[in-house]
């Protein structure tokens, strides 16, 4: 069973794009141009990244 955790190695942050993109199996650089364009876009993207910082348990 998967698990979305945020991800130690290969990480810039706090691994929340590092995270999604294991979890949902797509290259981290799809996430990571997905997120910024968010945050230019309306800024949301930026709360998001917050919230998942926030939420998403560390990797062990």
């Amino acid at each position: 069973m998967k698990k979305l955790v945020r991800k130690k190695k290969g990480r810039v942050l706090a691994g929340v794009c590092a995270g999604l993109a294991e979890y949902f199996n797509i290259d981290v650089v799809f996430v990571r141009l997905i997120l910024v364009a968010l945050i230019l876009a309306w800024g949301g993207g930026l709360l998001f990244y917050l919230l998942a910082w926030l939420i998403i348990p560390l990797e062990e």
